[in-house]
């Protein structure tokens, strides 16, 4: 490889030595956690014993979070900002003020660490508007271990990827989806997100066995745990959609993925609609806690201030 792309290659090198010498990844995520929504800020506020929280970069302004987010930093509660739209995977050059945006978030917020996807959103500079899977093959393992180095760069904290859900597959691929995360890891040291709703859904819609997958993962980069809800739709496939209660076979698959690990990992609840009453989100928090085999939250007294914290978040 040469010119721009060799130099873009051997900062993915470095990078992967850096991570490597850091250590295994951030020790400050722990516990149980939910994505932060203005919707259910009030009842993000109210969960007793909150490890962490994440909050979409692209919906953050890092000098003036919302009064939810910047509540629960002052509670000491880790928040972690996750991108939705660099497109790491695109062939399109990155957008330099979109990397600038994630690093600033992350120092906005003091995250111990930022998420992205392991996907591309822009071709030819169309907008898809949605998180679109990549194929498998060597180039496009090139092109995001580069576009990886280029966001590392820039970055004060590490990046975890998220491989996604994915309901079409390129045809031909190279490699198995074990194989390429395990290769982009090892070339950049970036940190794994792995969303366990993601990881059923994929196997539900291949045809695959969902403990097999996991397997093949490298499990041992795992800086944090997503699960969702998901539904199966008019198409035949199962949709990840977060609006829907985690249903048993992903808490199925988040104990088996424990039983893989020597500590069970930081896990976060992910719902984006159709909310359901606060006694359910909790209860469903419950669930996932039993099933990552997490000790039960300590309690605490409600602050006097939290009534308005929820109704001024925004």
């Amino acid at each position: 490889m040469a010119g721009a792309a060799g130099a873009a290659e051997g900062a993915a090198v470095a990078a992967a030595a850096d991570a490597r010498a850091a250590g295994p990844g951030p020790a400050r995520l722990a516990g149980v956690g939910i994505g932060w929504r203005a919707a259910i800020a009030g009842v993000v506020a109210d969960v007793d014993g909150l490890g962490f929280t994440e909050v979409v970069a692209e919906s953050l302004a890092p000098a003036d979070p919302p009064r939810g987010v910047a509540a629960l930093r002052e509670r000491g509660v880790c928040v972690v900002p996750h991108g939705v739209r660099l497109s790491l995977g695109g062939t399109d050059p990155l957008d330099p003020a979109r990397v600038t945006h994630l690093a600033a978030c992350a120092a906005g917020v003091g995250a111990p660490l930022v998420s992205e996807h392991v996907a591309f959103v822009r071709a030819g500079g169309r907008e898809a508007g949605h998180l679109l899977p990549l194929p498998r093959s060597r180039d496009a393992l090139d092109v995001l271990a580069a576009n990886v180095a280029r966001t590392q760069a820039e970055l004060d904290v590490p990046l975890a990827l998220e491989p996604i859900a994915a309901l079409l597959d390129w045809p031909d691929d190279a490699m198995t989806e074990g194989e390429f995360l395990t290769e982009l890891l090892d070339r950049t040291g970036a940190l794994l997100l792995l969303d366990v709703a993601n990881v059923h859904a994929n196997a539900v819609n291949r045809g695959q066995d969902p403990e097999a997958v996991l397997d093949a993962f490298p499990l041992d980069r795992i800086a944090y745990v997503h699960v969702a809800g998901g539904a199966t739709h008019d198409d035949g496939l199962y949709h990840d959609t977060h609006t829907a209660p985690v249903p048993d076979a992903v808490l199925r698959l988040l104990g088996a993925l424990v039983d893989r690990l020597p500590a069970p990992p930081p896990v976060m609840l992910e719902r984006d609609g159709r909310y359901p009453p606060a006694a359910e989100l909790h209860a469903e928090l419950a669930a996932i806690r039993g099933a990552a085999r997490l000790e039960p939250p300590a309690t605490r007294e409600p602050p006097a201030s939290r009534a308005l914290v929820a109704r001024e978040s925004r």
